[in-house]
């Protein structure tokens, strides 16, 4: 019989909307015509925005997607309505008491917050996906296994500050809103069929609590240059690492440029390790006179040589002198070696190797924690990453005489009600067990 085959169902490739590819909404006009049909429109709204990450310094928005039942899908044109006076928090206030549906809802809610967007409920469909254990949870991937098709998806790299957007730009964003609602129905199924759909909105509001809420900005954001660690405890070779990246990102900002087509992380860690004082030894690193190029063997070079007559507006005098002006600096002004701190202010080393080494005691205590919440995410069925944050463990058992209330240390953590009733009494345990060595 047919329908005895175990041949899976090859998933059916969906080129492009239904509806076809919709132009872009970049008039007050036009905003107010697209606003007026979504509100007569039903149900939740499935959302999605485009930035200009790796390309521009800023990370807001340059288009956003906008679908609802009975409605085409709307590409608005954030920059242009921005231009001609649109108040585009009326996407919320004049469509109130939605759910958004949006996939990975964290790399869009700041930038939709920026803009006066503030939904009121929230349905995250990559969350979604993790919390019902799929190996593979990128938008295809979930459409895929929930719905029977593939979406085509080749511009996610695509510099979306550039216009006009070309069509199969236009083609790809559409997509990513086309299957959301579809795919939101399905989805809550599965969550209530787990037993997790209460679990499931409690995440949501907290995703959507803190996406809105901003993001924080580190108090030394230079310290995340990419490799710093291979400096050590080199505190000179910090100063030129601080002084390069403040540079660097001084002149981003004002050419709205994004700080690494004007210099690499690599680049800035090279020099820091050199230290070069004078031209022969500037002239070992020939990244410091040369613009930056990337060579990605596809169409996305193209994008980045537009950038080329803004990368030659930098001489290398500029880096030069940035380095010379960190190595004069006294050493009572040099950055000091710091460790990662935890939430209450205190150094806790993420190295697995340093705790095991130097706190063994606190290790053993750890691991077992780890263990404890492993055993627990296998019985529900989810990452155990998603009960609790291993930084969080780590902040904990990093004490000498963790506080034996660790359901308040979890709740002050901002860990939710159904996570600490999960993992209390087994964290509790492994508090109170005396360890062999103790």
């Amino acid at each position: 019989m047919a329908g005895d085959s175990a041949e899976p169902r090859k998933p059916v490739l969906l080129s492009e909307p239904r509806e076809g590819v919709p132009g872009v909404v970049d008039t007050a006009a036009g905003f107010d015509s697209a606003l007026a049909e979504l509100k007569s429109a039903d149900g939740p709204v499935a959302a999605d925005a485009e930035r200009a990450s790796g390309y521009r310094y800023s990370h807001e928005d340059y288009l956003i997607q906008i679908k609802r039942v009975g409605t085409g899908i709307f590409l608005f044109d954030v920059p242009a309505l921005l231009a001609d006076g649109v108040d585009l928090s009326r996407l919320t206030t004049e469509i109130p008491g939605q759910q958004w549906i949006l996939h990975d809802a964290s790399q869009d809610l700041p930038s939709f917050a920026d803009v006066g967007i503030r939904p009121a409920s929230l349905f995250d469909t990559e969350f979604a996906a993790r919390f019902l254990g799929l190996p593979h949870v990128d938008l295809s991937a979930c459409t895929e296994s929930f719905l029977g098709l593939r979406l085509a998806k080749e511009h996610a790299a695509a510099d979306w500050s550039y216009r006009p957007l070309p069509r199969d730009w236009r083609n790809y964003a559409a997509l990513d809103v086309e299957l959301l609602i579809q795919l939101r129905e399905k989805m809550a199924q599965a969550l209530r069929k787990a037993g997790k759909a209460d679990w499931g909105r409690a995440e949501f509001a907290h995703i959507l609590s803190v996406g809105l809420g901003g993001q924080d900005t580190p108090k030394e954001p230079w310290r995340h240059t990419s490799h710093i660690t291979a400096l050590g405890s080199d505190r000179r070779a910090l100063a030129v690492v601080r002084q390069l990246w403040t540079t660097r990102d001084r002149i981003a900002r004002s050419l709205d440029i994004a700080p690494t087509l004007l210099l690499r992380d690599s680049t800035i860690i090279r020099v820091a390790q050199l230290k070069p004082r004078n031209a022969r030894q500037f002239a070992a690193v020939p990244e410091l006179s040369q613009r930056v190029r990337i060579h990605t063997g596809t169409a996305q070079d193209k994008m980045f040589e537009r950038y080329a007559p803004i990368q030659r507006k930098i001489k290398p005098r500029v880096w030069k002198q940035a380095v010379l002006d960190a190595l004069q600096e006294p050493r009572s002004q040099w950055p000091a070696v710091s460790a990662p701190r935890s939430r209450e202010g205190t150094s806790v080393p993420r190295s697995m190797k340093y705790w095991r080494v130097h706190q063994p005691q606190r290790y053993a205590r750890l691991e077992e924690a780890k263990q404890a919440i492993e055993t627990i995410a296998r019985r529900v069925r989810i990452p155990s990453d998603l009960l609790v944050q291993p930084r969080i463990l780590r902040s904990y058992f990093w004490s000498d005489d963790p506080n034996p209330d660790i359901d308040g240390f979890l709740e002050a953590q901002g860990v939710r009600d159904w996570q600490r009733r999960l993992v209390n009494e087994s964290l509790k345990r492994v508090i109170m067990e005396k360890l062999p060595s103790e």
